[in-house]
């Protein structure tokens, strides 16, 4: 029985462009035939590796670009937040609902066309004039709001005119939180929005434009 013993990292019984040289060829028995069968068992030099394959092995090009993976995703630089957009709204007789949504798709980025679900892309979102947005059919008395204060009986309910007559801006941020991601990404995304009461916010050195709305119906017909 013929034992073969190699000492090179990684062995190939076929030849190619990457492999070393026939100097460097062992030639091994496979039987007792005085040597008149033998195998050639060629070894792989790391410096030989093909190009594309090479940072597999070499330590200093591990950080090289990934050829299996095509697919494109964003880096930190793609998604700075100082160099995100700003946008204004003015709520006033905006349907709440169809508001929250465009209000929503800008934050998580939906009409970029690098817009990626997992990650945070989208813009920043100001709202002036909160108390003055709208709501169809009997909303205004039957849509109720519900907070907890954790104690036994500490529910509070209150219609849409009572919080709207109180804190106009959380009406707002309530319709949007539920159109945004549940976990970590929503809470992120959450604070991309900004709902003021009146027509004044302090965002004038990051020079909001105009939200763009494509939704004709958004405008309540008076």
């Amino acid at each position: 029985m013929a034992i073969l013993s190699v000492s090179a990292s990684s062995c190939s019984l076929s030849r190619g462009p990457w492999l070393p040289t026939p100097s460097a060829t062992a030639k091994l028995p496979l039987s007792g035939e005085n040597g008149r069968r033998s195998l050639q068992v060629r070894c792989q030099e790391i410096s030989r590796v093909p190009l594309e394959q090479r940072w597999m092995f070499d330590e200093a090009e591990a950080g090289g670009p990934d050829i299996w993976n095509k697919t494109w995703y964003p880096k930190a630089v793609d998604h700075i937040n100082t160099e995100k957009p700003w946008y204004i709204v003015d709520a006033t007789d905006k349907i709440l609902g169809r508001l929250a949504s465009t209000i929503a798709n800008h934050i998580r980025g939906k009409t970029l066309a690098t817009y990626t679900p997992s990650v945070d892309m989208g813009a920043f979102v100001i709202v002036v004039n909160a108390e003055k947005v709208a709501v169809s059919g009997k909303k205004r008395t039957q849509k109720l709001y519900r907070r907890h204060s954790g104690r036994p009986g500490g529910m509070t309910v209150e219609t849409f005119d009572q919080l709207q007559q109180r804190i106009p801006e959380r009406i707002i941020e309530h319709a949007v939180r539920g159109m945004l991601p549940k976990g970590r990404l929503g809470r992120a995304l959450f604070n991309h929005l900004k709902v003021y009461k009146g027509p004044d916010h302090p965002h004038e050195a990051q020079q909001p434009v105009e939200l763009p709305i494509k939704d004709k119906r958004i405008q309540k017909q008076r």
